[in-house]
């Protein structure tokens, strides 16, 4: 009979894979470098063959390495999830709740929600997670996710809260600078913040006039905190949320010729609907996201 690794060495492994190198790994882990690298090798001895292989370019993963992988992030997912639903019926009413949001969405919108909901639920912990790429609920990445798009998944459970819509802002000391565009065809004489390598799949919706390619950009990034932050300082013409725009008193570029909408979502896998702690979470989201997507322009 086959001998099953043990999982304090596959989270090692896990930790390797995810983050690059032994040193970012250990302190993942918080272990020591020479701890975790022990488990790499036992590993390796275990498995008899090498997992890794350092090279001029880094640390490299075989295919061996690189086979675990998906598994691997299953059972972080399980493990973690595990924890959590420990945690909440240990502590009765509280526990822990890990969310989901982009990044836009976690920076400028959640803090003041999520300290609502603190305040309403001191029992409760929120880990929050931030990324444009969509976290598998059915896997437990996260127990709670707002979406920027309409689900697919028949296991979760899905509400609308409604639209968001988002267009041309710039900072009134560039308008003042440049001045105001009256057409799309003077957005060419004008500085514009936008994206590097990674189109959204929306930017083939819109029309501005021109195509839309990373050359019309003065300020190329695909992080969408970074192009606000851009915007807020100032650099030139960018895009946002009108509730964002509003609350930093920033002024709106071709209001009635530019405007997109994204649907707003809360979900959960349908498996936690009767879970207290992740029901109070996604009402209270469905309730105050609902509110502030209905905020007028």
């Amino acid at each position: 009979m086959p001998h099953t690794p043990d999982w304090d060495l596959l989270q090692s492994l896990h930790a390797v894979l995810e983050a690059g190198s032994f040193s970012a790994a250990a302190k993942i882990r918080r272990l020591t470098q020479p701890t975790l690298g022990r488990h790499i090798d036992q590993l390796e001895r275990q498995l008899g063959a090498p997992l890794f292989l350092r090279s001029p370019r880094g640390l490299q993963p075989t295919d061996l390495a690189l086979a675990f992988l998906p598994h691997l992030a299953d059972m972080y997912a399980a493990a973690s999830a595990a924890g959590r639903d420990a945690t909440g019926v240990a502590s009765g009413e509280g526990g822990v709740v890990r969310l989901a949001a982009s990044e836009i969405v976690g920076i400028e919108v959640l803090p003041e929600i999520l300290a609502g909901f603190h305040d309403a639920h001191p029992g409760i912990d929120v880990e929050l997670t931030l990324s444009n790429k969509l976290e598998d609920l059915t896997r437990r990445d996260a127990d709670v996710a707002v979406r920027m798009s309409r689900p697919t998944q028949n296991s979760l459970v899905a509400k609308k809260v409604g639209d968001l819509s988002l267009g041309f802002y710039a900072t009134a000391d560039y308008i003042a600078r440049k001045g105001q565009p009256q057409g799309f065809d003077d957005l060419k004489a004008h500085t514009l913040i936008g994206f590097d390598r990674n189109f959204p799949e929306l930017v083939n919706q819109l029309n501005i006039g021109v195509p839309i390619t990373r050359d019309l950009f003065a300020l190329r990034t695909d992080n969408d905190a970074a192009q606000l932050a851009a915007l807020k300082a100032g650099f030139g013409i960018g895009v946002c949320q009108h509730q964002v725009g509003r609350r930093n008193n920033l002024v709106p570029v071709l209001p009635g010729a530019f405007s997109f909408k994204l649907e707003v979502w809360i979900c959960m896998h349908e498996t936690l609907r009767g879970t207290p702690r992740i029901r109070l979470m996604f009402d209270y989201l469905a309730r105050t996201l609902g509110d502030y997507v209905a905020e007028v322009p």
